[in-house]
């Protein structure tokens, strides 16, 4: 698994978890920009998102990094950078 794929995993649970039902929602209560949270949950799913765009959504999540990233999932990730190595 990829990482990009670990931190959209763990946000819809974190969404699922505060009985959020749209990204609107997460969008009024983080401040993030809407086409930020578009992009890591739909239409970009590689991208990553920089730490204090992830610490804003933790925020409106009602989480920490900490509880975040408190997850078997985060130990064993993918680097998608040593596919890109090869190919060169």
């Amino acid at each position: 698994m990829q990482l990009s794929d670990a931190i959209r995993i763990r946000i819809e649970y974190f969404l699922h978890r505060k009985g959020f039902s749209s990204l609107w929602d997460l969008y009024k209560s983080s401040g993030v920009p809407k086409s930020t949270i578009n992009a890591l949950l739909g239409t970009e799913k590689n991208k990553l998102p920089r730490l204090p765009t992830l610490l804003h959504i933790c925020e409106g999540l009602d989480t920490n990094l900490m509880e975040f990233f408190n997850d078997s999932m985060f130990i064993n990730l993918e680097d998608p950078s040593e596919d890109k190595k090869d190919t060169k």
